[in-house]
């Protein structure tokens, strides 16, 4: 080790003593951007920055719910955490904030600078700047956490060797102290986000993962199976799986084998930031079926594991996308094999405020429910301290959601219809005795155990009158939502059930909107920032529709007059021969006893630029092209008719090769552009253009 190179920004420690000298890793011009922004702004101001970039590299490394993957793991004030690839810090502040110090590595310069700005008020972090390998042999084996939050898949580049990964993993775990725990988050390349479309994130190609990485590319991706086969190799034997959803990068639920999703609980699936895909099925109801069949953990879109003891928590959901004044987290912990407890907690101290309303809405709703089946799941503040939170009891049964959905899969109507019909019986019980409306009254917040409805969460409970019907809409509408089969059932819920018009179900969903903003504040939440950032997702059915018009209109007719003119009789057609549905090239082998020959590029108004037309060795100029068209001054020729030809003398036994970039026109354009009057007809070539040349680009 050379000599110690540092230097400060703000309160944390860049050492360079191994830094090479130069970013051998980059993505460009973006970075720069970053920096600035991490250099002249605060923390509190990157919302508003990341919505005004409509950027997936700003959202992405600013975004402060790339934290939640780590936000659920137990670090103390006194712990040592070491953090391989920090990159641009998007965890590195919130491990300051709660563990005892924080050591970076990463190979960027640039990237450690924006960490070390964003971050300069925390004096507990150190970022050592250099290659993975050259820092590795001097860091202390004595750390509480190790952590690779989207690294492990980068072991090649790290390590190099026959075998990276399980030498990567080894080198990592020999730094955590024995009773440490190592954590990695990762992609599942058997996601089922990739199966449905969505393009692997490291190549940006679609299936690359499923197929193996036959195509190569610097980055790998290990199903569960996989990362286990890793671990018996380096003879690591105490691990846990835990599965965030939608996936690591931005998780807003985290699911364990102690505590697996539950059929209905997977519905945000649209999660595109990067890049556009397409939708081959609805992952909800995919999901669904796996769930059903016990197999989610081969199909999880990603992976976190945690090597060493497990912590207590067995499921993890932030509502944390809302105002601060909402924004609280609900755990479930194991308290022993057979028994567990729920915990809401609240992510700010303005969320106090929600948590104690909530509890006063238990005390209401109890007293409203009184005697019933309804059971107001019980809560109380722990520790008498709301900063703590508020614990309930854990309450088993299936929710009311899924009991719907196995009626649909069963088409038992007079079953669903009944469901319904108790639901809407509680749900307006006693309601002009107690004043009190819990508009969360939602089928997944209904456990049915039994002859007991669990009401196990009622944090949107208001102290006046809310119309029933109002509250069902909410529940029928988020229903519905969740995908084809239960969106059938839209008529039966909106208007056979409630009763309302088409005027009445716009004027609900404007007011479930203004409650959704009123919820989310004044920022973007993550889904909105995906429709920000703009890349879309193309719908199976729609990319049908599409293929199948295309194939009937970018095609190309190939007539051959063998003395008697031209006819259908002696044409061919050739499909897939247009790119970007403009460019059209194709070859074509003439017949022998062909004298002519008529290209018909397409079937609408267009403008036609020939770059080439070659029959074996000649090259045809406008001079000797016939067309039922009008020749530009630019060499373009106009068709305002849907028949557009082009006719040359041809030699048979030769190969025809075409290259035109065809463009569509409207009526209106090709009539000015060809000063048509309307009692005229289609214009032919003009002798004014006979000796025009093709133009060449």
């Amino acid at each position: 080790m050379g000599e110690t190179k540092q230097e400060k920004i703000g309160n944390v420690t860049l050492d360079f003593t191994d830094y090479p000298g130069e970013d051998f890793y980059t993505d460009g011009e973006i970075e720069d951007e970053m920096l600035d922004i991490a250099m002249n702004n605060s923390p509190e101001q990157f919302s508003q920055i990341i919505e005004e970039k409509k950027s997936w590299p700003v959202f992405y490394h600013f975004s402060p719910f790339r934290t939640n993957i780590i936000d659920w793991i137990p670090f103390k004030k006194t712990d040592k955490v070491l953090e391989i690839g920090s990159g641009c810090g998007a965890i590195t502040g919130a491990l300051a904030k709660r563990a005892g110090s924080v050591t970076c590595i990463d190979l960027s310069k640039k990237r450690s600078m924006v960490n070390a700005y964003r971050n300069q008020e925390y004096s507990n972090i150190t970022i050592l700047v250099g290659n993975f390998k050259d820092i590795e042999p001097h860091l202390a084996t004595d750390y509480d956490y190790v952590l690779l939050i989207g690294v492990f898949e980068y072991g090649q580049a790290y390590i190099g060797g026959e075998t990276p990964y399980e030498d990567f993993m080894q080198i990592c775990n020999r730094h955590r102290k024995q009773n440490g725990r190592m954590i990695i988050a990762i992609e599942n390349k058997f996601g089922l986000k990739y199966w449905a479309g969505c393009r692997e994130d490291h190549l940006g190609t679609y299936f690359s993962g499923l197929e193996g990485y036959r195509e190569g590319g610097s980055a790998r991706t290990f199903t569960r199976q996989g990362l286990e086969k890793i671990l018996e190799k380096c003879q690591i034997e105490e691990y846990h799986f835990y599965y965030p959803y939608p996936d690591y990068k931005f998780m807003t639920t985290i699911y364990s084998d102690g505590y697996l999703p539950k059929k209905g609980d997977l519905c945000n699936n649209l999660r595109n930031f990067d890049r556009e895909r397409v939708l081959l099925f609805d992952e909800k109801q995919v999901f669904d079926q796996i769930i059903e069949e016990q197999e989610f953990p081969l199909f999880s879109n990603s992976y976190l594991l945690v090597v060493g003891s497990a912590p207590k928590i067995l499921y993890m959901k932030f509502s944390n996308d809302r105002a601060a004044e909402w924004g609280i987290r609900t755990a479930i912990l194991r308290d022993t094999p057979q028994q567990a407890h729920v915990e809401k907690r609240p992510n700010t101290e303005e969320a106090c405020r929600h948590l104690l309303n909530t509890k006063h809405a238990y005390e209401l709703l109890s007293k409203r429910y009184e005697g019933t089946k309804i059971d107001i799941n019980r809560c109380m503040v722990i520790d008498g301290d709301i900063k703590k939170g508020l614990v309930f009891e854990f309450c088993s049964g299936k929710t009311l959601e899924s009991m719907l959905d196995e009626c649909l899969t069963k088409a038992d109507v007079k079953a669903f219809k009944a469901l319904i019909d108790e639901y809407m019986y509680w749900l307006s019980y006693n309601e002009d005795s107690i004043c009190v409306s819990n508009i969360d009254f939602i089928f997944p917040n209904i456990l049915v155990d039994g002859d007991k409805w669990h009401i196990i969460d009622y944090e949107w409970t208001f102290e006046k009158h809310i119309d029933a019907k109002e509250i069902a809409f909410r529940a029928f509408y988020n229903y519905t939502l969740g995908g084809e089969t239960r969106k059938a059932c839209e008529e039966l819920l909106m208007k056979d059930i409630l009763g309302f018009t088409d005027k009445q179900i716009k004027t609900a969903l404007e007011e479930e909107k203004r409650f959704q903003n009123y919820i989310t504040g004044s920022h973007a939440s993550v889904e909105q920032m995906r429709e920000l950032i703009g890349n879309r997702a193309y719908e199976l059915a729609g990319m049908l529709d599409y293929s199948n018009h295309a194939d009937r209109k970018f095609v190309v007719q190939i007539f051959m007059d063998y003395g008697e003119g031209f006819c259908e009789e002696n044409s061919v057609k050739l499909r897939d021969c247009y790119c970007l549905e403009k460019e059209l090239k194709f070859e074509y082998d003439i017949p022998e006893e062909a004298l002519r020959v008529r290209i018909d590029p397409c079937a609408y108004m267009c403008s036609v630029e020939i770059r080439e037309i070659r029959v074996g060795d000649r090259i045809y100029t406008s001079d000797v092209i016939e067309t039922n068209g009008v020749w530009q001054e630019c060499g373009v020729i106009v068709f305002n008719s849907d028949d557009p030809n082009i006719i040359i003398d041809a030699v048979g036994g030769r190969k025809l090769k075409v290259d035109m970039e065809v463009m569509e026109l409207s009526k209106a354009l090709a009539d000015q552009l060809v000063k048509i009057e309307p009692d005229q007809g289609i214009m032919t070539r003009t002798k004014d253009f006979l000796k025009l040349k093709i133009k060449r680009r």
